[in-house]
């Protein structure tokens, strides 16, 4: 097929281009800047220049490609970005640009496709420690994204959830990914923890669920391939409390035990966002994806995951 991977220079973008030509596929990758187009030729695809935030820009990019198929991979939070450094305490600014390519983005991609006939979409949205507090621990894709109300997290679940309904409503496919890592995606999170400033709040309670580049991937060609629709939650086997991944990561990246620290402390000193994340969090299922796309994981957990990927 005729790919188009909006987005394609971002950390998963350098990890999806290789495997979609290695299967055959013919890739158009966009980027909003012609220094990387060297990279993109590298891996095997066709570079583009496009702005996501300009429909004009979108609009004329896709028609010139008459993809087959539309991914969406369009953020502007991976360390290859500047001016995105971790802000936990302040996340409505961090991703104030990605909400705009979650909701405006998605948008102006959604119309291309429609103006070029193609029903073949596949968006990124995010399933690690959003889900639903209520309950239990690990969510399945019928459970609700946790709104955050009141909270710095509440822009991105909006724009989120404006991703996941306008894709689902045209017939396309929205991946949850869990939290990313591997080559590139959590260098500023690890050196954090590395440097021993990345504490563990209270009990460590709240659950995460994690996800090679290499498996997000995967899963992303095999939804492309099936021409999948709905939502699918791609994460690993291993949901896991932050009293566990969190000190195994600390060990693996050469660091201390990670210090711990009171919840009302934490939320003086990172925000709320971090306190609800830790010790109330909750993980997610990947038992529609394995079984809808036949998908299989490379590191079926972080713990084997973060020791060959991030030591």
């Amino acid at each position: 097929m005729r790919v188009f991977v909006a987005g394609a220079a971002g950390v998963l973008g350098r990890q999806l281009v290789p495997q979609l030509v290695a299967r055959g596929h013919q890739v158009t990758a966009t980027t909003r800047s012609k220094g990387r187009f060297g990279l993109l030729k590298q891996l095997g695809a066709e570079p583009v220049l496009m702005d996501g935030l300009d429909g004009v820009s979108v609009g004329e990019a896709v028609a010139a490609a008459r993809p087959d198929a539309i991914v969406h991979q369009m953020t502007a939070i991976s360390p290859v970005n500047a001016g995105t450094e971790p802000n936990f305490k302040h996340m409505d600014r961090w991703f104030a640009t990605t909400n705009r390519l979650r909701t405006e983005g998605t948008d102006h991609l959604l119309a291309a496709a429609e103006a070029t006939g193609v029903s073949n979409f596949v968006a990124q949205s995010y399933a690690n420690w959003n889900g639903i507090r209520a309950g239990g621990w690990v969510k399945t894709e019928d459970d609700p994204l946790d709104m955050h109300e009141g909270t710095s997290q509440h822009a991105g679940a909006v724009a989120i959830r404006h991703l996941e309904d306008a894709v689902v409503k045209a017939g396309g496919a929205v991946l949850r990914y869990g939290g990313l890592y591997g080559p590139g995606a959590t260098d500023d999170q690890v050196e954090l923890v590395r440097r021993r400033k990345f504490p563990l709040v209270g009990e460590g309670t709240g659950y995460a669920s994690w996800i090679h580049l290499t498996d997000a991937a995967s899963a992303t060609v095999l939804a492309v391939e099936r021409q999948a629709d709905g939502v699918f939650n791609i994460v690993d086997d291993e949901p896991a409390p932050a009293s566990e991944w969190l000190p195994y990561l600390a060990k693996v990246v050469g660091g201390k035990p990670p210090m711990r620290v009171p919840k009302w402390l934490a939320r003086m000193l990172v925000g709320e966002v971090v306190v609800i994340m830790m010790t109330e969090g909750r993980a997610f299922s990947n038992v529609k994806a394995k079984r809808e796309l036949d998908w299989e994981l490379r590191y079926p957990s972080w713990r084997e995951g973060f020791k060959e990927g991030l030591a």
